[in-house]
């Protein structure tokens, strides 16, 4: 089968190499899926230059999550059949940037009829990553302020629709115009252009100076430091990552004086800790698909031959919405 492995670590589309390689075998408590659809994250770039928090060994192939059809059964696997279409993280060092995949079946989970395949590749880790955010951790009610930072990319366009589907009024900082109208078609109430717009002032504004009752930060460095600035009385940061590559130094005296919250999100820690609270996350998302609540924002489909440029681009945040590849 053909799969993207890198031999060495780099930038994504100098270090991703697409080779001929054996079709993996299931061990017993694994499923084989052939992938129907891999979505492309910004792990797939950390995992390339080696700053994630995961290192597999070299060589490996890198995609985080995929929608596929169960292809095979390992000993022991139960309640799966040959056939069925569904979605999963992956198992690395065997990615979803691959014609095949061998993840463990505990992870497997029916993908929406709702949604085709891309979109369901799409709807996992970045919509379970938004669900756990704003409800989990940060208890988001409606009439709440939502402020999402990134709002037109691959996890922030996630919590914007999440964040409406709560009854929050949602406030989008996005970069660009372009990200500008696509986080408006997510449904954001308000969208500012950080190369324009100051979104404190803005958010100070929207709020008659409450401030925004809960923060998804998925970018760091500036983009917090300034949250806080604008951040409610008892209100709540969740910090979902670093794209901006600058890790934040909270201070604490701060949040001590203006009474909010800091909370750290790595949404796969609940796959280990609490998977059956990730199985109730997807029931939710799954309703939500079938009503229309919640819509993956796909902006290219990509065949596998693109996949390294797919995550060079992501990398390089020049996308909006999310690219799948399609093997």
């Amino acid at each position: 089968m053909k799969a993207w492995r890198l031999h060495h670590l780099g930038e994504p589309a100098e270090a991703m190499r697409l080779d001929e390689v054996p079709v993996p075998e299931p061990a017993p408590g694994q499923v084989r899926l052939r992938v129907r659809a891999a979505g492309v994250n910004f792990p797939d770039a950390m995992l390339c230059r080696g700053e994630y928090q995961i290192r597999p060994p070299l060589p490996f192939t890198p995609g985080v999550e995929m929608c596929g059809e169960v292809d095979a059964l390992g000993e022991g696997v139960e309640g799966l059949a040959v056939g069925a279409r569904v979605i999963s993280p992956a198992l690395l060092p065997g990615g979803a940037f691959a014609e095949y995949a061998v993840v463990p079946a505990a992870g497997v989970l029916p993908a929406p009829e709702a949604l085709d395949d891309a979109a369901a590749a799409a709807l996992h880790i970045g919509y379970q990553t938004g669900w756990f955010g704003l409800h989990r951790r940060a208890a988001l009610r409606p009439g709440e302020t939502l402020l999402v930072h990134a709002a037109a990319g691959g996890v922030g366009s996630a919590a914007v629709q999440l964040g409406k589907a709560a009854g929050a009024t949602v406030i989008g900082v996005v970069g660009g115009p372009d990200k500008a109208v696509a986080a408006r078609e997510l449904g954001a109430d308000i969208v500012v252009d950080r190369h324009r717009e100051d979104f404190v002032a803005v958010v100070k504004e929207a709020t008659a100076g409450r401030g925004a009752n809960v923060v998804y930060d998925p970018v760091g460095g500036d983009s917090y430091t300034r949250s806080t600035k604008c951040i409610a009385f008892e209100g709540r940061i969740v910090i979902v990552g670093f794209t901006s590559g600058t890790v934040p130094t909270p201070g604490l005296n701060h949040a001590l004086v203006k009474n909010y919250a800091i909370l750290g999100l790595h949404w796969g820690l609940y796959n280990v800790h609490d998977p059956a609270a990730v199985r109730q996350a997807h029931a939710e998302l799954t309703r939500l698909a079938a009503e229309g609540s919640v819509d993956p924002l796909i902006s290219e489909r990509l065949p596998l031959e693109g996949a390294a440029d797919a995550v060079q681009r992501v990398c390089d945040g020049t996308t909006t919405g999310r690219l799948v590849v399609i093997p």
